[in-house]
């Protein structure tokens, strides 16, 4: 099973998109994932990981619930 990781900035306010985030993800994928952890961080990130594995960072592409939750798909029920 999966391991998502949701790394988000606290000063910046950013739980709330990182709330949405992780429920897409349960509500798309349920019991398939193992875990979804919302890890506190700070300087701007967002970053969503999935089986240990980048698949989503703020620098690099535009925030989009459904575009993340597309994006971690492969990597649900993938042996680490």
């Amino acid at each position: 099973m999966t391991r998502v990781e949701v790394e988000y900035c606290v000063p910046c306010g950013m739980l709330n998109r990182a709330q949405d985030v992780s429920a897409a993800l349960l509500k798309q994928f349920g019991e398939e994932l193992d875990e979804v952890a919302l890890i506190t961080g700070d300087d701007g990130v967002f970053v969503v990981r999935a089986g240990g594995e980048v698949v989503f960072d703020k620098t690099e592409d535009e925030y989009d619930v459904d575009a993340i939750v597309r994006a971690v798909r492969p990597h649900v029920g993938a042996t680490a």
